[in-house]
């Protein structure tokens, strides 16, 4: 029910974009858009599949082993559950592929996921902050969304970093959290404390891991100014830095199906300086295709790791 709901939500706030925009115009945006950088931008999804894959096999412990070709299945199943599960399950769902193949322990695997995630958001929030600083245009608005943005940062650095501030804050959490959330929590808490165990014993590790990070977020922001150059439109590229992130922490929100319509809407007003609202609505369906085609890649492997799916649905029932 959940998901038809968010699914209604996107649907309605695009409706609310595409009447108010001209659609012809969005289409002419498309008839006009520059090939090459369309192929380059679209492109850039299989750099980044396999940065991601590269990624995964370093975050795996010693001992243990997992494919290169078989961390890009994972990672490209996982873009197709995330794509039809809430609350990005998918990626949840890839640590019990993980666990079912034997690669390591369910706790530990889950351990991973954490980490990868949390790394990903981290990585997002300091490009976010490094492009807001430098943003030469902000009123009141964007100093809100430079100083919450800046707080969220150091937060989650306080939170990976400090083991006695996260275990206070999850159990402040668990403490104020409805009573369906509760039982998560403390299973997350489990799982963080875990990954502060694994990754803090090797710090070249965590660092190479940190690096890599912050690299892959590096190429997802320049793939969405990529998107822009193919759309004859221009935003220079530190602006973007800025922009973008905003645009996807928006998509973020538990309130669309995998970000439609808030990320579209808040394209639509972050670059309004910039270019039209025709423009901006038409770099929305592109920044949508950043999640949709490693889904359709993803689809061929769907089916080996449909069995632990089902059983993931009967351990939550």
């Amino acid at each position: 029910m959940k998901r038809l709901i968010s699914i209604a939500v996107s649907l309605i706030i695009l409706a609310v974009i595409y009447w108010r925009i001209d659609f012809a115009g969005l289409l002419q945006v498309f008839q006009d858009s520059d090939r090459l950088w369309m192929v380059v931008s679209l492109g850039m999804v299989i750099p980044l599949t396999m940065f991601t894959a590269w990624r995964l096999q370093q975050l795996m412990p010693p001992g243990t082993r997992l494919r290169f070709g078989e961390a890009n299945q994972l990672i490209l199943a996982a873009s197709v559950l995330n794509m039809v599960l809430p609350s990005k399950m998918g990626d949840i769902a890839k640590a019990y592929f993980m666990r079912d193949r034997g690669h390591l322990s369910g706790t530990l695997a889950l351990s991973l996921v954490v980490f990868e995630k949390t790394c990903d958001l981290l990585s997002l929030l300091l490009w976010c902050v490094f492009g807001l600083l430098l943003y030469p245009q902000k009123d009141w608005l964007f100093w809100i969304l430079t100083a919450t943005v800046a707080i969220g940062l150091m937060l989650g650095l306080a939170l990976i970093g400090l083991p006695r501030f996260a275990q206070s804050f999850f159990q402040m959490a668990q403490a104020l959290a409805p009573k369906k959330l509760k039982a998560k929590l403390e299973k997350l808490s489990g799982s963080w404390q875990e990954m502060h165990d694994y990754f803090w014993r090797d710090r070249l590790q965590l660092t190479k891991i940190a690096v890599t990070s912050v690299f892959i977020w590096f190429l997802h922001l320049l793939q969405i100014w990529f998107f822009i150059l193919a759309l004859n439109a221009w935003t220079p590229f530190l602006v973007n830095l800025a922009l973008s992130p905003l645009a996807i922490l928006a998509g973020l929100l538990p309130l669309t199906f995998a970000g439609v319509g808030t990320r579209d809407a808040a394209l639509i007003l972050f670059y309004q300086p910039y270019f039209n609202a025709q423009t901006a609505a038409a770099l929305g369906l592109l920044c949508t295709s950043r999640y949709l085609l490693p889904a359709i890649g993803g689809l061929p492997f769907l089916g080996q790791y449909l069995s632990t799916l089902r059983e993931m649905r009967r351990i939550k029932s």
